[in-house]
């Protein structure tokens, strides 16, 4: 089956890399695993073999009837991949939270994310964070770079944060293109990202900070005090509560912790001073 490049497909052909995404997932015996772009199936029957239910969303419909097809002959109870549903949707559509409610459990997610959608697959999760154990992702390593950079870091950036706040992450291995078919660009890194958001235990509330956030990050260069201006708040007020939250008025958004972050956001409120509007994120 000829790879669509407009669909990001690049399949992931190392038999190693395959048993330690799988490794990397530990004990899924019973669980529900959803598995986010299986492809060919290379990732699908290493999960078979280790997970309760496997239901894999492609969103190709050729590649979806083929893998169907092949777990349909494996249909008989107690054979290697009667246990796996294949379902042809777009990720970003699906309803985790009813496939958790169906499962009676949390669910574990898995995938090797098309490199063209990577930042609103990530989002969709942390969306659904409540409903979600743990995830063996693979991405571009940029992207994993920026994902799991810490602060002060040239990579750490909105992205960073609005992912973060939803759980630790760890980078687990990179592959060059060569452990693809056929071979991309890049290489790809392995990260494992468990769900455990942070908003009640920092004090903020969730739609309110990531909206926030989204302001003090919205010019990359810019100081902190710069971006709430910019975003409406006056600069005496800004100042203050930069200063109530430890910050120097010259730091950055990306030189601070969530935990910073998290303090400068709740001195705003306290003083009735929280930004009044949306603006266009950079997310980076």
């Amino acid at each position: 089956m000829t790879p669509k490049s407009r669909l990001g497909q690049n399949f992931l052909r190392d038999p190693q890399a395959i048993r330690r995404i799988g490794a990397a997932l530990g004990d899924c015996a019973g669980r529900t695993v959803v598995e986010i772009g299986p492809g060919m199936g290379a990732i699908t029957r290493e999960l078979a073999a280790k997970a309760g239910k496997v239901l894999a969303l492609e969103v190709d419909p050729e590649l979806a009837a083929s893998l169907s097809a092949e777990f349909a002959r494996s249909a008989e109870p107690n054979v290697a991949g009667s246990n796996v549903r294949v379902e042809t949707v777009d990720v970003l559509t699906f309803d985790f939270v009813g496939a958790a409610a169906a499962a009676g459990e949390r669910l574990i997610v898995a995938g090797n994310l098309p490199y063209y959608i990577t930042s609103p697959i990530l989002l969709k999760l942390a969306d659904n964070a409540t409903v979600l154990d743990r995830a063996v992702l693979m991405v571009q390593r940029e992207v994993a770079d920026r994902v799991t950079a810490s602060p002060g870091s040239r990579d750490f950036g909105l992205l960073s944060v609005t992912v973060q706040m939803h759980g630790p992450m760890e980078p687990l291995l990179t592959l060059p293109p060569s452990a693809f078919s056929p071979p991309p660009e890049v290489h790809s890194t392995v990260f494992r990202w468990r769900f455990a958001p942070r908003f009640a235990e920092l004090g903020v509330n969730r739609e309110e900070f990531l909206r926030f956030m989204r302001q003090a990050f919205a010019l990359k260069r810019k100081t902190l005090a710069n971006n709430l201006r910019a975003a409406g708040i006056e600069s005496a007020a800004a100042a203050a509560a930069l200063s109530g939250a430890g910050i120097d008025l010259k730091a950055r958004a990306e030189s601070q912790s969530v935990e910073a972050l998290a303090r400068l956001w709740k001195c705003l409120q306290k003083a009735g001073a929280t930004p009044p509007g949306e603006v266009t994120p950079a997310m980076h």
